[in-house]
C-alpha cells in the first residue's frame, strides 16, 4: 500500500500584517539570518556609543537618554494595548529594571574610556560568569568543558589586551583603560546578574514586551535625572555634524530598536539555545565596525592570535552545551 505523506503546518514569517509562508528550512534559514543581524548589530554597539562620546563629543548619559526615549512612545502605546497598565505596577519588572539600568550606564561608560573591543571581549564571557555565578550562589552543576573554554577564553582576552590597538604595539595600558575594563567588568556581572533573574523567574511568564518596556522606561527616567543632576552639556547636540545624526541613528534604530526586536523574534522563532550560540559573532562585529569609523584595528599577531582564542573557545562551548548555557538577555543595552 503507499504510504500516506502528511504535509507538515509551517507557521509563516510574520512582518506587521503580512504573512509570508515558508517552507521549514527555508524558515529556518530566515530566522537564523535574522539572529545573525541583530548579533552583528549588538558588535557594533560599542562602537556606536565610544564614537558618540569620544567623536561626536555628546555626554554619556544624554546619550542613553534621548536615544531610549525615541523607542518608549511606541513601545509603550503597544505594551499599554497589549495588557493594560498592570504591568506598571509589577514589581518584578521593575526589580529586573534596576539591574538592567545599572548594566546600560557602566556599559556605556565603558567604551568613553577604552577600546570598544576591549568591551566586547569582557561582555563576550557573560554566559561564562553566569555559569560561575550559578554553581558559585545556587549551587548548579556547570557544564561539561566549562573549566577549558574560560581558562582559553580569558588567555585569549589577555592577548588581546596586552596590545594597543590603536597603535599596533605591545604597551601597557593607560589608567583610562583601566578604568574602561573596571567598568566593563561590572556592567558584564550586572548583565549575568540580570539572565540570572529573569531564568530563576521564568516560571511567572513575564511578557517580553512588558519587561522591555520597563526596562527602557527605567533606563530614560535614570538617565535624564542623572544627566541633568551631573550638569551634561546638552548644548554639543546642536553642534552635531550629518556624520554624527547617521551613528545616532544606527545606535537607536539599528541597535536598540533593531538589534532587540530582531533578538527576541529570533529566540521565539529558533530557540534560545540556537540563537545563544552566534553570540562570538559580536566580536568580529565589533573589529570591522571598530576599523570602519574609528581606525582601531588588530596588527599585532598577538592580538590576533587572543582574538582567534575567544572565538574559537567560545564558538566551541556554546554549540557543545548550547541547552545548557542562558541565552542572549530580553532587552539588552
Amino acid at each position: 500500500m503507499p504510504t500516506r505523506l502528511r504535509a507538515r503546518y509551517n507557521p509563516p514569517m510574520r512582518i506587521g500584517r503580512l504573512h509570508i509562508p515558508l517552507p521549514a528550512r527555508k524558515e529556518t534559514t530566515a530566522w537564523a539570518l535574522v539572529a545573525l543581524a541583530a548579533h552583528t548589530a549588538w558588535g557594533s554597539y560599542p562602537v556606536l556609543a565610544r564614537y558618540l562620546q569620544r567623536v561626536s563629543g555628546l555626554p554619556s548619559l544624554s546619550i542613553l537618554f534621548f536615544g531610549n526615549l525615541l523607542l518608549l512612545g511606541p513601545l509603550l502605546a503597544y505594551t499599554l494595548r497589549q495588557h493594560g497598565r498592570a504591568f506598571l505596577s509589577n514589581r518584578l519588572l521593575w526589580t529586573f529594571s534596576l539591574v538592567v539600568v545599572l548594566r546600560a550606564i557602566t556599559n556605556l561608560l565603558a567604551v568613553r574610556y577604552t577600546l570598544a573591543v576591549y568591551v566586547q571581549l569582557i561582555t563576550l564571557m557573560t554566559p561564562l560568569v553566569v555559569v560561575a555565578l550559578s554553581a558559585l550562589l545556587l549551587k548548579e552543576r556547570a557544564p561539561q568543558g566549562t573549566g577549558p573554554a574560560l581558562a582559553l577564553s580569558l588567555t585569549g582576552a589577555a592577548l588581546t589586551l596586552g596590545g594597543n590597538l590603536s597603535q599596533g604595539s605591545f604597551a601597557s595600558l593607560s589608567a583610562d583603560d583601566w578604568l574602561g575594563l573596571t567598568l566593563a567588568s561590572a556592567s558584564t556581572l550586572f548583565l549575568a546578574l540580570y539572565m540570572i533573574l529573569v531564568r530563576r523567574s521564568a516560571h511567572r511568564r513575564v511578557p517580553g514586551d512588558a519587561l522591555l518596556t520597563t526596562q527602557v522606561m527605567a533606563v530614560v527616567l535614570t538617565s535624564g535625572a542623572a544627566s541633568l543632576l551631573l550638569g551634561e552639556d546638552l548644548g554639543r547636540w546642536l553642534a552635531l555634524r550629518t556624520s554624527d545624526w547617521l551613528v545616532f541613528v544606527a545606535y537607536t534604530g539599528g541597535v536598540l530598536a533593531g538589534a532587540n526586536v530582531g533578538q527576541i523574534a529570533a529566540i521565539r522563532r529558533l530557540g534560545a539555545p540556537t540563537v545563544s550560540s552566534l553570540l562570538p559573532w559580536r566580536l568580529v562585529s565589533t573589529l570591522a565596525f571598530a576599523a570602519l569609523l574609528l581606525g582601531e584595528r588588530l596588527t599585532s599577531p598577538l592580538q590576533i592570535g587572543g582574538a582567534l582564542l575567544v572565538l574559537g573557545s567560545l564558538s566551541w562551548y556554546l554549540w557543545r552545551t548550547a541547552r545548557a548555557v542562558p541565552a542572549p538577555a530580553v532587552g539588552e543595552f
